[in-house]
């Protein structure tokens, strides 16, 4: 009880005083709204498609759209009310919206070193690396960001600012590695696979390897402001106030990635589409279509009567 009456004291983010206010809240309104149908489809579609869950690759798709799918639903609340992260924190979730991005940052370095070994070392890939080591390091993804965030938000002000400033260190430590897996596999993609003869394994692997590029690559450069941003703060010790998240264009850019990455994944991958047409958007399809003929062959029934 008392959690939903201090939910009901958060004011919106905008006072609807001007014509953009409405703009800002319909646009971030109908942002969680694609984020969760886009991730919450692509989650549905890889569930119920066995074939699907039977590759490591859409594990980590699996993996990184359920955490898209909860930042959409965040979104309702973060960009929606006066809530702005950071320090000084308003009305914030104690980082726990913002910590989605780190699982899929760790994601996707998993999924990054595991299509080099797939594609560079396969015999040593299909002997030791089973889906119940996919999985466990998805699930360790989640355990690591969040175990973290639990100790820091349980132990005095003093350290726990230390494991803050530790956290931000070991994060550009993983851009830096994501940034140079990303290359490396590049160089795998256009060299190594066209030494392979034609076949359907090799087009799998150069989808995968495709996939995971440009996913990454649009991942940094929709991360990369908010990360330039800390840098300079840190070196010149000046720091940018803005209202709240709703109209801050380094939140917005970060957290768009939540939408960004399962619609490319989807664009990328043809099996990923098949599957999600078929056991989610077809059935909607399906199932109003035959409502309406049932309505109009009733509504003729009747005219004939």
């Amino acid at each position: 009880m008392t959690l939903l009456v201090n939910f009901t004291m958060v004011p919106l983010c905008v006072d609807f005083d001007s014509p953009e206010d409405f703009l800002i809240f319909i646009f971030h309104l109908l942002w969680g709204i694609g984020t969760v149908l886009v991730a919450g489809s692509v989650v549905c579609g890889i569930l119920n498609t066995r074939a699907l869950l039977a590759q490591h690759r859409f594990l980590f798709m699996l993996n990184t759209s359920v955490s898209d799918t909860l930042t959409g639903c965040a979104i309702f609340y973060q960009f929606l009310f006066d809530v702005k992260t950071g320090f000084p924190s308003r009305n914030g979730t104690y980082y726990i919206v913002p910590s989605l991005l780190g699982v899929n940052m760790m994601t996707f370095l998993f999924a990054q070193i595991d299509r080099y070994f797939a594609v560079c070392h396969p015999f040593f890939y299909g002997r030791f690396i089973s889906a119940w080591f996919i999985v466990c390091l998805n699930l360790y993804s989640w355990v690591h960001v969040y175990a973290q965030l639990l100790i820091q938000n349980m132990v005095p002000l003093s350290l726990a600012i230390e494991i803050g400033v530790f956290s931000r260190v070991s994060l550009m430590g993983i851009v830096a590695t994501k940034i140079s897996m990303t290359i490396k596999l590049l160089f795998v993609a256009r060299f190594q696979l066209l030494r392979e003869p034609p076949s359907p394994e090799r087009d799998s692997k150069k989808e995968s390897l495709f996939i995971i590029i440009i996913v990454v690559l649009f991942f940094l450069i929709l991360f990369f402001p908010a990360v330039l941003y800390t840098i300079l703060s840190w070196v010149t010790g000046k720091y940018i106030s803005f209202r709240n998240d709703a109209v801050n264009p380094l939140r917005i850019l970060s957290r768009s990635n939540a939408l960004c990455t399962p619609s490319l994944y989807l664009w990328g991958s043809p099996a990923l589409r098949a599957a999600v047409w078929r056991t989610v958007w077809g059935k909607i399809c399906c199932s109003r279509g035959h409502k309406r003929l049932v309505t109009v062959q009733l509504k003729r029934r009747s005219d004939c009567v």
